[in-house]
C-alpha cells in the first residue's frame, strides 16, 4: 500500500468518530466527567486527523507548493481551534469555548467533509462510483 493510501485511510479512520463523537458532545449536556473524558479523545483525535491531512497532497484543485489545497485550511482551522478551545475552557471562558467547538465541527467536519464528496475525491468515488 502506498503512503498517500496510508494516510488517506489513517485520516478516514481517525475523522469518521469525531463526527458522531463531536455531535454527541454538541448535544449532550456539558461539564460533566463523561464530557471532559469524552471531549478529550475528540479534541485528541481531531488534532491527529489534521497533522495526518497535511501529509495528505491535494489531488482536486488548484495546489499551494505543489501539495496543499483549499481544504488544508480546514486542517489548520483545527489545529489552532483545539488548542485555543482547551485554552478558553481552563480559563473558564465557557462562551469561547463553545464558540470555537461549534465553528470546530461545523467548518472542520460538516463543510470539509462536505468538500470530500466532490468529483475526483476518493469519498466521492466510493459513494457515488
Amino acid at each position: 500500500m502506498n503512503s498517500y493510501k496510508i494516510l488517506m485511510f489513517t485520516h478516514l479512520i481517525t475523522v469518521t468518530p469525531c463526527l458522531f463523537v463531536g455531535a454527541y458532545l454538541l448535544l449532550a449536556q456539558k461539564g460533566s466527567k463523561q464530557h471532559k473524558l469524552i471531549g478529550k479523545i475528540y479534541m485528541s483525535l481531531m488534532f491527529f486527523t489534521a497533522l495526518v491531512s497535511l501529509f495528505i497532497p491535494a489531488h482536486v484543485g488548484g495546489q499551494f507548493l505543489n501539495h496543499f489545497g483549499w481544504i488544508h485550511l480546514f486542517s489548520l482551522l483545527t489545529l489552532y481551534s483545539v488548542p485555543t478551545a482547551i485554552v478558553a475552557v481552563k480559563k473558564g471562558d465557557i462562551k469561547g469555548h463553545k464558540r470555537k467547538m461549534i465553528a470546530l465541527y461545523f467548518g472542520a467536519l460538516i463543510i470539509a467533509g462536505g468538500f470530500t464528496l466532490a468529483p475526483g475525491r476518493y469519498l466521492h468515488q466510493v459513494f457515488f462510483g
